[in-house]
């Protein structure tokens, strides 16, 4: 009758386990191998080390990952096999360019290193964070697309993609202290702040390459691959929290801004010299929405406000439209605490032309005009006198006329090829005024639109 396999490696107090001389001499070079009982092995004690690593090549990774809960003895040689070369040559897969698929996250090599991670999780489960990490990185030290410059082409490149599968895969449901030591390990391993210095206390646009390589880390490694936006959350808040806020606005503009669909380099005058559309905005806006919504303790609403308004200056001052359509992607509650905040200090010709903007946005992408109307009449209840009101309500007609006037000029100047651009900004703005005041109107009159 064949023997049951024994997963058990608990000693029992006072048994002695007599060394067999058939083993093979193989198994007694491995790492810690003689503390071990055999009894753990089940039925691969029989085995020849050197057959056991035969078998593992037969096996998929998944089912690599589920034979090393069998024992810590199995785990142990499993361990064994993935540093050497035949293992680790088998296991680190390193076909990570030229894949054109839509979806790169569902290609056959993200799914091997998700599967990886896991085999990994299960393998150093009995490590201190600090050790497992530097086993790990003993492992991966020879996949050259896994580190921050190790890519010629990183543009064309999954390697990090992979590596922040198998990170992920590897620290879920870690608590937030040891997901805080995987970042400073990073951190340590690639020099990233000591990099990401360099770029914000340099000229936008002076450090292209790097920027580009902070980039792609930072998305593919950290922040986009997990299902809880609160783990993004977390992350995100790790690699802006230790700069001032003038700094976060830059890493936030070089991380989640507008790039050249050419050369995937930032576009540093994208938000400058004209109005630009919602794929330029939206992965800024859901970063900021990410920091908003969580309810991520280190973030207030100040602090998120703060860092809307000064990222609407980098590099320098939008035009206002970039700065409203920013507002609309954020979402009511953000539109409506930056402009209350506004309102509170005091700003109020700044807010009567940001509410102009927001009119002339709605305008073009034919969002529902009652809603900029609405969030004036919110806006509006802020201020503490009817006085302060009516002035702002002032303003905002000023600033209606004022916008139309310079844009009118703009076109009666006949500025070249910018002609048809500049006369359409001013048809849609006229029909903005219009339709911004019917809806003024319907509110006043209590009558409801047809």
């Amino acid at each position: 009758m064949t023997s049951r396999v024994n997963t058990s490696f608990t000693l029992i107090p006072n048994q002695k386990y007599r060394r067999s001389s058939r083993r093979s001499s193989c198994f007694s070079n491995t790492f810690d191998s003689d503390s071990q009982p055999l009894s753990t092995l089940g039925n691969f004690k029989a085995l020849p080390l050197e057959i056991f690593q035969i078998i593992l090549k037969y096996l998929s990774v998944k089912d690599i990952s589920m034979l090393s809960m069998v024992s810590k003895t199995v785990s142990q040689h499993i361990i064994n096999y993935i540093s050497t070369s035949s293992g680790s040559k088998r296991l680190l897969l390193q076909d990570f360019h030229d894949l054109e698929l839509p979806d790169r996250e569902d290609t056959a090599i993200v799914e091997h290193y998700r599967s990886l991670g896991l085999l990994f999780k299960r393998c150093t489960l009995l490590l201190p964070t600090k050790e497992r990490l530097k086993y790990i990185h003993k492992i991966l030290a020879d996949v050259s697309c896994f580190k921050f410059n190790g890519c010629a082409a990183p543009l064309q490149c999954v390697g990090l993609l992979c590596y922040g599968i198998f990170l992920q895969t590897l620290t879920a449901g870690w608590d937030e202290l040891e997901c805080h030591r995987v970042y400073n390990f990073l951190c340590e391993l690639t020099h990233l702040s000591r990099k990401m210095q360099t770029v914000v206390c340099s000229k936008p646009g002076s450090a292209r390459k790097l920027e580009l390589r902070i980039r792609l880390f930072c998305r593919n490694v950290l922040l986009d691959h997990w299902t809880h936006r609160s783990d993004s959350a977390f992350w995100l808040t790790c690699i802006l929290k230790p700069w001032p806020m003038v700094n976060q606005a830059r890493l936030l503009y070089i991380i989640f801004g507008p790039i050249s669909p050419q050369d995937g380099h930032l576009v540093w005058q994208k938000m400058i010299e004209g109005p630009t559309d919602e794929s330029c905005l939206k992965g800024l806006a859901e970063a900021i929405k990410l920091l908003y919504d969580t309810g991520t303790k280190e973030w207030t609403a100040d602090d998120v406000i703060s860092l809307v308004d000064e990222l609407s200056v980098v590099p320098r001052e939008w035009l206002l439209e970039n700065n409203a359509r920013l507002l609309i992607l954020s979402g009511n509650n953000i539109c409506f605490t930056f402009m209350a905040s506004k309102a509170v200090n005091g700003r109020t010709i700044e807010l009567a032309k940001l509410i102009v903007f927001l009119a002339l946005v709605s305008e073009k992408e034919l969002y529902c005009m009652d809603w900029a109307v609405k969030m004036m009449q919110k806006v509006c209840k802020v201020f503490s006198t009817p006085v302060e009101r009516n002035n702002f309500l002032q303003s905002v007609a000023d600033a209606f006329a004022c916008a139309i006037m310079e844009m009118l000029q703009l076109v009666m100047s006949g500025d070249g090829d910018d002609d048809d651009r500049s006369f359409m900004n001013l048809f849609h703005l006229v029909q903005a005024q219009a339709s911004f005041h019917k809806e003024v109107l319907y509110l006043t009159m209590n009558v409801l639109p047809s």
